[in-house]
């Protein structure tokens, strides 16, 4: 029996995204019974619009240079499918007689695989449906953490390295928003740019816990009176005892929904500034900058973690193992093992699709204002072999005042 395959690229792209991609083309030419693997241009709206590529038409080197390459290399869409689009993508799928479809995303992704999947099997076709993980978020439940996530973490961490290093040379207060409307992984990457006492991020905020306006003030107040300078990573989705974006209570409600209809948090500078704002008119400091890394973290180019890059091509590898040896539906996930390695167990598509994992309550320390030394634990190995460049600083002891 023959077999065709069809694989997505949906929602945010990552670093690594296109190993995933190079991952399932590459594979399914170690089996003779696959005789096509098809790209959808745009993701699931490529599908139903059946705008396809043929990657068995790739060379192994092209395929080899794209996998080094960010971003998603079919792109993608943020198009949330219903059921009845599901159907039509169910359609195309059986026009084409293809009986794999392997889609590389996050939680929605995850969640059209699973409608897919059940309109097959109400059918009676023999369509296998795997989602591939993909979340610079690392926000899937049931997964140690999800590609995408290392090499953004990475990015964030050297980005705040620098940043304190430029705000040490040049004292104030530096505010940053990182990407994270329910977790907040990825802004609690910035502590791993400490090196030295006293080294920022000094403050980290999440939206796992409530953000106060007057405490982070106290907070700010508190840290700049200590080190003459204060360094500050906050997520975007940081929200008040109610729930509510933070953004919307400093803007007065004046903010951007999405096609979804929540609050624009990505691509605006608004947050920061709004932050930087209360400090500077309540605090009266000065010297109050800030900044927003936005898509820079997503797909930043010459700066990948190996570790991400090796695990984002297996887990595309193992979705078309799993198809073929398995013949099962599900959710490729990964799984810590011992100090550091990854196991690639196929979990079923429910126990992912549409649920968010939020930061564990251990790896966020007391005050809520930063992580323990377990978070980490966690991050470090996901960095890269090569672990972060290395900053230094002077050691040379002070020259006693001479003029009376």
């Amino acid at each position: 029996m023959s077999h065709k395959i069809l694989v997505a690229q949906g929602g945010g792209p990552t670093a690594v995204i296109n190993q995933s991609l190079a991952g399932v083309a590459l594979e399914a030419r170690r089996f003779s019974d696959i005789t096509h693997v098809y790209g959808a241009v745009h993701g699931v709206r490529g599908i139903i619009e059946e705008d396809l590529v043929d990657l068995s038409q790739e060379t192994t080197a092209n395929l080899e240079a794209v996998a080094a390459t960010p971003a998603a290399a079919l792109g993608s869409t943020r198009d949330k499918p219903d059921v009845k689009y599901c159907q039509e993508i169910f359609k195309v799928l059986k026009a084409h007689q293809i009986d794999t479809f392997c889609y590389i995303g996050g939680n929605d992704s995850s969640d059209t695989v699973r409608i897919v999947a059940e309109e097959a099997a109400k059918a009676g076709e023999q369509i296998r449906a795997i989602h591939i993980p993909k979340t610079v978020d690392n926000d899937l439940v049931g997964f140690d953490h999800t590609p995408g996530y290392p090499s953004a973490a990475r990015f964030v961490a050297q980005a705040f390295a620098g940043a304190n290093l430029d705000n040490a040379a040049l004292p104030g207060v530096y505010c940053a928003v990182i990407m994270g409307r329910h977790a907040g992984f990825l802004t609690a990457a910035g502590a791993l740019a400490r090196k030295f006492p006293g080294d920022g991020p000094h403050l980290i905020y999440l939206p796992e816990r409530t953000f106060v306006v007057d405490k982070f003030l106290a907070d700010v107040k508190a840290t700049y009176a200590k080190y003459g300078r204060c360094v500050i990573a906050a997520s975007e989705g940081i929200h008040d005892e109610s729930g509510a974006a933070i953004i919307t209570k400093l803007a007065g409600g004046a903010v951007e929904k999405d096609a979804h209809g929540n609050v624009q948090l990505s691509g605006t500078g608004a947050l920061a500034d709004l932050l930087c704002e209360e400090i500077k008119n309540k605090l009266g400091i000065k010297r109050v900058r800030g900044d927003t890394f936005g898509y820079l973290q997503r797909s930043f180019l010459g700066c990948v973690s190996d570790v991400d890059q090796r695990e984002a091509r297996e887990v595309g590898e193992k979705a078309v193992q799993y198809a073929m040896w398995a013949g099962r539906n599900g959710s490729v996930a990964i799984r810590r093992i011992a100090d550091y390695a990854a196991d690639y167990p196929l979990i079923p598509l429910e126990d992912v699709a549409g649920k968010t994992r939020v930061m564990e309550d251990e790896l966020i320390a007391a005050a809520g204002n930063d992580v323990t030394s377990k978070f980490f634990d966690y991050l470090r190995p996901l960095l890269g072999t090569d672990g972060l460049p290395e900053v230094a600083r002077l050691r040379a002891g002070k020259v006693a005042k001479a003029k009376k």
